[in-house]
């Protein structure tokens, strides 16, 4: 009863779409004679096409496309107009994020896919994670027995590790797709040739970059054109990335991993081009043309749960996303979230503790499943959710860290378990795109180059930054009493928080969705998910609510909308919570197939500075 109730609120309540655009005509009327031949105007100076409009939902039929940014929207709706499918059209999207996002995704980093197949019903993944040097081992981030700075480690060639989205988007049309990557790799090629219209969040973005972009020669010709901030309004143009598009859809991925492009990989991290006249000190890197030619991308079965009648799929291990998303919505499968039954105050409470239980087993448990024994199954299971669920009190907190709870003795007492850690610090950068298609499949991915802007190291004369994805390890043990499965070590994939995530009902796909934001993206997921199927907002709603985050930590995250809510604030500290602001939490996208067979698309309101959702053939209407 709780589930169609609350699902056909939420089905029926989203907002209409207003974007109709009106035409004028008009008459002449007749002259009796015929004038002079007017002197002809000079011919107007050639000017770009205005950038498509953001908005951040749509629905109609065809497919859909949700990202973080127009141009890049438009590029996977091109593709599915022409014909192709979901995966074709997310790896164009992909793409284009790389031209007109480029200090969250590229060439240059990695990411997880999550696919759903609507022929077998199948949901399939792809590993598509950066690996550290087959070099590296426990000390790659320590100096004289102590970890170096966090910041010192993110501006290095130290940090880089081998880039894994080329490859990603080799294996996923090589099993999936329709179309050759040369095709799909023109609509970017082009953005990057003719440059793409510059807002506040990019330049912002830049802004906050610029000391460290100013250090490498490379990247200041590249986003600081003229020495200068970008200008809101002002054409970005990447010859350089155009260039090097058009080399990898000639001669396939290959030529990132094996050709002129890797040598110039393994150069810039074993020698980072830093300005002469810098003071920063950017350590080298230890990639090898070897590291390059043995990368290869995991294709492996997804993380599944079942919640409230629906299955939900996410990210296996290395990704931490699946089974923290996982495990905290069996904790509060046994609560009754609707509105109905819980007050605000109470969902949040819930919520925030159940995120807190799910990270304090995430850092003791998950890493590297190549590397390490990862209970995957043991940490869904319903029997051990619900041996940490009994820790939950309506009227007390949790005390952070929590200590973790062991998945393989789930019957051994409420809580039973070892040695709490703190939980590591991790970026909160990266970016999400959905895409579904007129036959029904489906793509969640999150790609991503770590920080905004990554290493800060362009490749010279490639346009494309390199990730610094390796701070993703733990530079030392959070606690030296408990082990820690999220070390570097040779050829490791560091723990990531990418939580693609597609959900199905009766084997159908209802939504897909994720987002960016390091660590935070398994809370944004987590609460977009309860936000929509428990409490019965719009998708577009659900992402749009402010957010909270809690990670095992002594202070819960909280956004403005929840910050300056005074009374529900009070309610939770009189019982012991702890909240300190944080602006902005994640920027999610989704997809959702309404009833009527429809696509949805859903991205941002706001949250940097507005995301973008299309479909091919719009209604007009989002009801």
């Amino acid at each position: 009863m709780r589930r169609s109730t609350v699902r056909m609120l939420s089905f029926w309540a989203v907002a209409a779409v207003v974007g109709s655009v009106g035409a004028t005509a008009s008459s002449a009327a007749p002259v009796a004679a015929p004038a002079p031949a007017p002197t002809p105007a000079p011919a107007p100076a050639p000017s770009s096409p205005p950038p498509p409009v953001k908005t951040p939902v749509a629905a109609g039929y065809g497919g859909a496309i949700a990202s973080v940014d127009a141009d890049a929207s438009a590029a996977g709706i091109e593709v599915l107009r022409r014909g192709g499918n979901a995966v074709d059209a997310a790896v164009a999207t992909a793409a284009a994020l790389g031209v007109t996002e480029p200090y969250s995704a590229g060439i240059g980093g990695g990411g997880y896919f999550v696919y759903y197949d609507a022929k077998s019903r199948t949901v399939r993944t792809v590993d598509g994670r950066e690996t550290a040097p087959l070099s590296a081992d426990k000390s790659l981030f320590l100096e004289d027995g102590k970890p170096i700075a966090f910041d010192e480690a993110m501006t290095s060639g130290l940090s880089v590790g081998t880039p894994g989205t080329p490859a990603t988007w080799d294996t996923v049309l090589g099993a999936w797709g329709t179309k050759p990557l040369r095709t799909l790799l023109r609509p970017a090629e082009k953005l990057a040739r003719d440059g793409f219209t510059v807002d506040s969040t990019f330049r912002s973005q830049t802004a906050a970059n610029e000391a460290r972009f100013r250090d490498f020669p490379d990247t200041a010709k590249l986003f600081l054109q003229g020495g200068k901030l970008p200008v809101v309004g002002s054409r970005m143009k990447n010859p350089d990335l155009a260039r090097t598009y058009a080399k990898l859809g000639r001669g396939g991925v290959g030529e990132l991993y094996r050709g002129d492009i890797a040598r110039d990989i393994v150069r810039t991290v074993r020698k980072p081009p830093v300005d002469p006249g810098a003071t920063r000190e950017v350590r080298a890197g230890d990639l090898t043309a070897k590291d390059l030619r043995k990368y290869g991308t995991l294709s492996q079965a997804p993380t599944k749960i079942s919640y409230q009648g629906l299955d939900v799929y996410g990210m296996a291990p290395s990704s931490s996303g699946g089974t923290t998303v996982g495990e905290a919505l069996n904790i509060l499968e046994r609560t009754d979230l609707s509105p109905d039954a819980t007050s605000q105050a109470q969902y949040l409470h819930r919520f925030i503790e159940a995120s807190r239980i799910a990270f304090a087993d995430r850092g003791r448990w998950v890493g590297d499943p190549a590397f390490e024994d990862v209970p995957v199954k043991g940490l869904l299971s319903q029997r051990f959710a619900d041996s940490r669920e009994c820790l939950i009190r309506d009227d007390a907190v949790l005390t952070s860290p929590l200590a973790p709870g062991d998945p393989r003795k789930p019957g051994g007492g409420c809580g039973a378990g070892g040695t709490a850690a703190p939980t590591t610090y991790e970026g909160e950068n990266t970016t999400h795109l959905t895409a579904a298609d007129k036959w029904g499949n489906v793509v969640a991915y999150t790609l991503t180059i770590e920080s905004t802007g990554g290493s800060g190291i362009t490749v010279p004369g490639r346009g494309f930054l390199l990730n610094n994805e390796l701070t993703d390890f733990s530079f030392a043990p959070a606690n030296p009493a408990v082990h820690d499965p999220n070390l570097p070590g040779p050829g490791k994939r560091p723990r990531s928080s990418m939580s693609p995530t597609i959900v199905l009902e009766d084997g159908r796909p209802l939504l897909a969705l994720g987002s960016p934001g390091g660590a935070t993206i398994i809370t944004t997921v987590l609460q977009t998910l309860t936000g929509h199927l428990d409490r019965g907002l719009p998708l577009v709603d659900a992402i749009a609510a402010p957010r909270a985050s809690q990670r095992n930590a002594a202070t819960t995250e909280l956004e403005p909308g929840l910050w300056n809510n005074r009374p529900l604030r009070e309610e939770l500290e009189a019982i012991g919570h702890v909240f300190k602001l944080n602006p902005e939490i994640g920027a999610a996208t989704g997809v959702q197939r309404l009833p009527d067979g429809r696509w949805l698309a859903v991205a941002e309101r706001e949250r940097r500075g507005g995301g973008s959702a299309m479909v091919v053939t719009p209604t007009g209407s989002t009801s």
